[in-house]
């Protein structure tokens, strides 16, 4: 993927909101997964994270167009002045920081698919602020500290695990949702031992196969909730959760916030 697009989105636009915060020099945005295609020439230094894998083209300082496979909770880098060219006709959603006041960002290369474990926390925990709309907590400290962990970290060693393997999981992902779905059928797919499956799937992801199974349960809920009229009961039950309390649990514990408080919100 490359990262920090400003995502300017084809028909349709896409129901969920963009959400966004700005404390002193920095503006954060949550962007929702859909469909974009962006074009244009950085104007100022920006982070991403990729909450969820996703595929397309992109161009990152170079006229040379190519497919990319972003892994999910990969960070993402590019500097000022960079070209930028990408699309995708999924997307994913994706955590943007910008520095506003046109002070660059230590770092002259882009980067993205980096997995750091602590830029990982702080995502997770910016995204769960964002869906509660609360201009409370300490967003400019937290910006700060993620644009540290660009200049702390380096390249993530060679992942086992694939963008073409990623893709085939992500399929298998997508039509079992709604029912069990363990690691020996994620490894036996992939044609690997489940031991071995689970070393890469972490080296490669930054968490448990279970984990992230747990978030694309979380991001198709959040859909059906916002696409459709069903109850909780039923989109819980639609999406390999128990039970509504079972779901309920879980956006708690992942999103900060209930599945009926970010419905009415």
């Amino acid at each position: 993927m490359l990262p920090m697009s400003h995502r300017n989105r084809q028909q349709p636009p896409p129901a969920e909101p963009v959400r966004r915060i700005e404390a002193g020099p920095w503006a954060i945005e949550l962007l929702p997964g859909s469909a974009y295609a962006a074009r244009y020439v950085a104007s100022q230094s920006a982070i991403g994270f990729a909450f969820d894998s996703q595929r397309g083209l992109h161009a990152i300082g170079s006229d040379r167009v190519h497919p990319f496979e972003a892994m999910p909770n990969g960070l993402a880098f590019v500097p000022m002045g960079c070209d930028v060219f990408s699309e995708s006709p999924q997307g994913g959603e994706y955590l943007r920081v910008v520095r506003t006041d046109a002070t660059a960002l230590a770092g002259t290369q882009p980067f993205n698919n980096r997995i750091d474990r602590q830029a990982m926390a702080l995502a997770h925990r910016m995204r769960g602020a964002l869906l509660q709309a609360s201009v409370a907590d300490d967003w400019e400290a937290w910006a700060i500290a993620l644009a540290e962990r660009v200049v702390g970290t380096t390249a993530s060693p060679h992942a086992v695990l694939s963008g073409s393997r990623m893709r085939l999981l992500d399929e298998l992902i997508d039509t079992g949702l709604n029912g069990p779905l363990g690691v020996s059928t994620m490894a036996q797919l992939l044609g690997l031992s489940e031991g071995y499956f689970m070393r890469a799937f972490k080296n490669a992801t930054g968490k448990s196969p279970h984990s992230y199974l747990i978030d694309r349960r979380l991001a198709k809920a959040r859909a059906l909730m916002r696409d459709s009229n069903a109850g909780l009961s039923e989109i819980a039950l639609a999406c390999g959760f128990n039970s509504q309390a079972h779901m309920t649990t879980a956006f708690k514990q992942r999103l900060g916030i209930s599945p009926g408080a970010l419905r009415s919100s």
